[in-house]
């Protein structure tokens, strides 16, 4: 690995195997979702999230041609590495490919199967690895559960209070980790199913996070056509647009897109003015048919004074997915004279995709001036101009 300081994050997403409970021609990442490989999804997950320096995919040794073509175009991609016999062998291989003097601080270990996982559990898992050697993402279980003997028989009921679901990215300190697999690997160990059973065999110690009820992990025939479906059955498409204007007032730093960007004024507003934010908010509601910002959110009301915009744009996601939609494309333009937007753009579209869960890829953001005409080109202020696309189920009503 070259070119990365050892502070860096790197991604290991585990794609070796061959996916025969998921039918179909080829290994389940490699099958087609939404248009693209499975894989693809779930490496563009990593390659956008702004904490991430580098994505190593551990790949069968047959499968070169097909990880190519998903891979095809992305960033921060390593070239992929031949995994083992079972999934602690490949995992160990992607580690071992990492070593030397500007091997990562931290790895996150991603099944290429969970291509449902979103850039706030990514934040997550770093921010966890940042509290110790090892830290997994679960969740509480719901149903009743019970041990089976041999004969079908139930044995004993489980405590489910004590009992959580494991998923994945699952978030290591690198050193500590490859020391693990290197032990287990020496003493002959090799059939630990995650690598935080690994760490658990080296006597580590393993923190939990929360985490996601949508982080699926496709693994039968039925989950792929279940995931398929998601797609085909959202054929209702609308646009919705926004506009949003704010007046400069005192201050040293502007509210955009989540980003705060200095400048030797403020933006004046009930909440906290981010005309970018604001705007892309109208814009889901109006594809949703569903008023505006100011119908949600009172100017009125006293407990939305100085709010942090994030929060009206999240009620905006959170309608979209109550409607059992889907957000296609986000498109941002930013009007001023002053601040420049452009040194922050990555930044806005990133804190864009943290608090939508949209992919990067599908958020735009542009910045123009008026040619010094009207109030935007008189500095007095900013606008915003946004408009949203959305996918909605067939025959869903207002």
């Amino acid at each position: 690995m070259t070119g990365t300081s050892a502070t860096n994050c790197v991604a290991i997403v585990v794609a070796a195997g061959r996916g025969s409970r998921a039918g179909g021609p080829l290994p389940k990442q490699y099958q087609q979702m939404g248009g693209e490989p499975v894989l693809r999804r779930t490496l563009r997950l990593f390659c956008e999230h702004p904490a991430i320096t580098a994505v190593l995919a551990v790949i069968h040794s047959d499968d070169s041609g097909l990880f190519a073509d998903a891979a095809k175009g992305l960033p921060k991609i390593l070239a992929p590495v031949s995994g083992g016999a079972t999934r602690q062998d490949s995992v160990r291989a992607g580690l071992e490919a990492l070593a030397g003097v500007d091997a990562p601080a931290v790895v996150l270990v991603h099944d290429a199967a969970r291509p449902y996982a979103t850039p706030d559990l990514i934040s997550r898992a770093i921010a966890a690895a940042g509290n110790g050697d090892a830290a997994i993402p679960v969740l509480a279980v719901t149903d009743t559960v019970k041990r089976v003997d041999a004969t079908g028989v139930v044995a004993e009921t489980l405590d489910r209070a004590v009992l959580r679901a494991v998923q994945t990215p699952q978030a290591f300190r690198y050193a500590p980790l490859v020391a693990a697999h290197r032990a287990a690997a020496d003493s002959g160990v090799t059939t630990l199913t995650d690598d935080a059973s690994v760490m658990e065999w080296a006597g580590h110690r393993v923190a939990t996070f929360a985490g996601e009820t949508g982080n699926i992990k496709l693994t039968t025939a039925e989950d792929m056509s279940r995931a398929a479906a998601t797609f085909a059955e959202l054929p209702d498409v609308r646009t919705g647009t926004g506009f949003d204007v704010h007046a400069f007032g005192p201050g040293d730093h502007v509210m955009l897109g989540g980003v705060a960007v200095p400048h030797g004024f403020g933006l004046v507003g009930h909440s906290d003015a981010d005309v970018g934010l604001h705007a892309l908010t109208d814009a889901l509601l109006g594809a949703l048919c569903d008023g505006d910002i100011g119908a949600h959110f009172p100017p009125s009301d006293p407990q939305w004074k100085g709010a942090s915009s994030d929060r009206f744009l999240a009620h905006a996601v959170d309608k979209v997915k109550t409607r059992g939609g889907r957000i296609a494309h986000l498109d941002l333009t930013l009007i001023c004279e002053a601040p420049k937007v452009g040194p922050h753009r990555d930044a806005i579209r990133a804190e864009i995709a943290r608090i939508t869960g949209v992919p990067v890829a599908r958020i735009s953001v542009k910045a123009t001036t008026t040619e010094k005409l009207g109030f935007t080109g008189r500095r007095e202020g900013i606008a915003a101009m946004a408009s949203a696309t959305i996918r909605l189920p067939a025959g869903e009503e207002i």
